[in-house]
C-alpha cells in the first residue's frame, strides 16, 4: 500500500494524531509490515520529515519523499532514485521567487535551507510539520550552488498568492513541474513542490512496483487530496479519506468496488479504509 502522510496518517489534534500519528495506527502498520505487507509512505514534504514514522512502525521497505523526487529504504538507507534539479534552474527560479517576496525553502535529501532575512510565522508552523529546523543562510542563491537539490518550496500566504507564484512559474519552469500540498496545521498557507518535470507521486509509484516486485494492480493507494490521485488512478485499489477533497471521492468512487472514502483522519479514517479491504487484520 502506498499512503499519503498528512491529512491521511497525521492530522491536526494535539496529542492524539499530531505531530505523530495517532498509536492505533501507528500499531496498525507495524503489524502489517510483520505480516509482510510492503507499507510505503508518500509525501510532498522532505524526506527527512517522515523518518520518526517509519522508524516507530518498523517500515523497513521503500517510501516517496519530496514529491516523487526521492524514493529510499529509510531504514536500510538505500536510496532508490533521487532527482537533482539543475543549478541554473535552481538560480532562475530563486531571482523570480525571491525578487518578488516569496517565501522560499531548497531541500535536499536530508534538509532544508531558508533565508535568514525570511524567518517567520511560515518557518515556525513548517519546522513542526516537518520536525526538523531549518538550515539558516544569508543568501540562498549562493547556498544552491553547494547543494543536490531535489526540491523548490515556495510557501504562499493564501489562495491569491498561490495564483502569483503558479503565474510566475509558468514563465521560468524550463524543465521543472509545479505541485501543491497543503497542511491541516498550517492553513491558510499552501505549499508549492518544485521538482523536475515528470518528477511526481505517480512516477515514484511505478518505481516502488518496479523495486519490489508489486504489480500497481495489487496495490492499495490512500490520500485526501487530487495531488494524491496521480498515484493513486494507478493503484488497483484507493481509499480517499472523510476528509479529502470531494474531487478525490468522486474520482475514488469511479474504481467502484475497488474504491472507498472511510472517516476522517481525526477518526482514524485509515483503519476504517483497512477494515473495508480485509487487511488491518492480517
Amino acid at each position: 500500500m502506498i499512503l499519503d502522510v498528512d491529512g491521511v496518517l497525521v492530522g491536526s489534534k494535539e496529542g492524539y494524531n499530531w505531530p505523530l500519528p495517532n498509536a492505533r495506527v501507528l500499531e496498525t502498520l507495524k503489524s502489517l509490515r510483520q505480516n509482510g505487507v510492503v507499507v510505503s509512505l508518500c509525501t510532498g514534504k522532505g524526506t527527512f520529515a517522515i523518518h520518526e514514522i517509519v522508524k516507530l512502525a518498523h517500515l523497513n521497505n521503500v517510501h516517496i519523499g519530496d514529491g516523487g523526487a526521492v524514493v529510499t529504504d529509510i531504514l536500510n538507507q538505500k536510496i532508490i532514485e533521487q532527482h537533482i534539479i539543475d543549478t541554473n534552474h535552481i538560480l532562475t527560479i530563486l531571482d523570480t521567487l525571491l525578487s518578488h517576496n516569496i517565501y522560499t525553502e531548497l531541500y535536499t535529501q536530508d534538509g532544508y535551507y531558508i533565508l535568514k532575512s525570511q524567518i517567520g510565522d511560515k518557518t515556525e508552523k513548517h519546522k513542526a510539520i516537518l520536525y526538523r529546523e531549518p538550515n539558516i543562510v544569508e543568501s540562498l542563491t549562493e547556498k544552491a550552488k553547494d547543494l543536490a537539490v531535489v526540491k523548490i518550496m515556495p510557501v504562499a500566504d493564501d489562495e491569491t498568492q498561490k495564483n502569483v507564484i503558479i503565474s510566475l512559474f509558468e514563465q521560468i519552469k524550463n524543465t521543472l513541474t509545479l505541485q501543491w500540498g497543503i497542511h491541516p496545521t498550517a492553513l491558510p498557507y499552501q505549499f508549492g513542490i518544485i521538482t523536475l518535470q515528470g518528477i511526481s507521486k505517480r512516477q515514484a509509484a511505478i518505481t516502488i512496483s518496479k523495486s519490489t516486485g508489486i504489480p500497481l494492480a495489487e496495490m492499495l493507494g490512500v490520500g485526501d487530496g487530487m495531488t494524491d490521485w496521480t498515484f493513486m488512478e494507478i493503484c488497483g485499489y484507493a481509499g480517499a479519506m472523510g476528509n479529502a477533497s470531494q474531487e478525490l471521492k468522486d474520482h475514488v468512487a469511479l474504481k467502484n468496488d475497488h474504491g472507498y472514502v472511510g472517516k476522517t483522519v481525526d477518526e482514524n479514517g485509515l483503519l476504517d479504509i483497512l477494515d473495508h479491504f480485509g487487511l488491518r487484520y492480517l
